[in-house]
């Protein structure tokens, strides 16, 4: 697929303090894309200057479009972290001011306003206050108003982070809904949510990119399974014959459970369960975990983090 955005070693420099770091991406038109970092690792900075809202200390952002004399922001739609609202007006209201203020004639902005309301599910609420609506709701309508314009890249800073359990179910489903129609970038640093909607990832550590790729890439890159043994007694005599065990890397306890790293979970559990009936263990439970995302980004800051140590 051909590309709808390129970054090419975009730096933002405060004073002699380095926030984003020579970055450099490209955005495949179609994708969902997550930039993925722990809080003042440079994701808000990067989405704003993308959409042109700060400009770059040095680097390039091109996008592609068909007239290349016009205004990027014509082809974004951008959600920030704390959107602000009017909250006396209705959400029809705002929705018609969004869209008159995107150029699109008066006669026009009444019906596109009442489906975007519907499309996000807020038809039964238009014509209520916006400082009625829940965070969800407020965040839905945020999103109305960021592709009033059909942009073909919607950029959003931290959809979810502020949002109960059910706003951020009810936007992680939008989401899901939106990005078979357009580009998607979101910035997060809750990597459950980036792990469940998004095609690809850009791991952003330092104002630096330490990781990116595919979601499925990833995980075979850093795969590490797990077993979790529980017994019914104190555990702690079985760890060193458990450690001696064919394609067991690593072995941790906690006051519950003993937890195995393997090379190769088909022969290690089979190794395993046999040492266990061997020795008459009291096994009470013998759980494969496969490492999640969090697992995998911790092991790339980490490693990030030696390789600064070292220079």
């Amino acid at each position: 697929m051909m590309p709808i955005l390129t970054v090419d070693k975009l730096t933002k420099k405060y004073g002699n303090h380095t926030v984003v770091d020579r970055i450099s991406f490209t955005l495949t038109a179609g994708k969902c894309i997550a930039l993925i970092g722990p809080n003042g690792a440079g994701k808000t900075t990067a989405l704003r200057m993308i959409t042109r809202l700060i400009h770059p200390t040095s680097g390039k952002i091109q996008f592609l479009k068909e007239n290349e004399k016009e205004d990027d922001r014509r082809y974004i739609g951008y959600l920030p972290q704390h959107p602000v609202f009017y909250n006396w007006m209705t959400g029809l209201q705002f929705m018609k001011y969004c869209a008159e203020l995107t150029n699109i004639p008066k006669e026009d902005a009444l019906q596109k306003s009442e489906r975007l309301l519907d499309e996000v599910g807020l038809s039964e609420a238009k014509h209520k206050k916006i400082g009625t609506y829940s965070g969800g709701m407020k965040q839905r309508l945020g999103i109305a108003q960021a592709i009033i314009h059909d942009p073909k890249l919607l950029i959003m800073d931290e959809p979810v982070s502020a949002l109960d359990p059910i706003g951020r179910r009810e936007v992680l489903t939008l989401m899901e809904k939106l990005k078979e129609k357009m580009t998607i970038l979101f910035s997060t640093h809750i990597l459950n949510d980036a792990d469940e909607i998004s095609d690809e990832l850009i791991l952003l550590h330092h104002g630096k990119i330490v990781e990116s790729g595919s979601v499925d890439t990833l995980r075979k890159k850093y795969r590490t399974d797990k077993i979790k043994l529980t017994f019914e007694h104190d555990h702690d005599v079985y760890v060193k014959e458990i450690n001696s065990v064919k394609h067991v890397t690593n072995v941790t306890k906690d006051k519950d459970a003993i937890y195995v790293t393997v090379s190769d979970i088909t022969a290690a559990r089979a190794d395993l369960l046999q040492l266990v009936s061997q020795q008459n263990w009291s096994l009470t439970s013998f759980i494969v975990h496969t490492a999640s995302l969090e697992d995998m980004f911790m092991k790339v800051v980490n490693d990030d983090a030696v390789d600064d140590n070292v220079s």
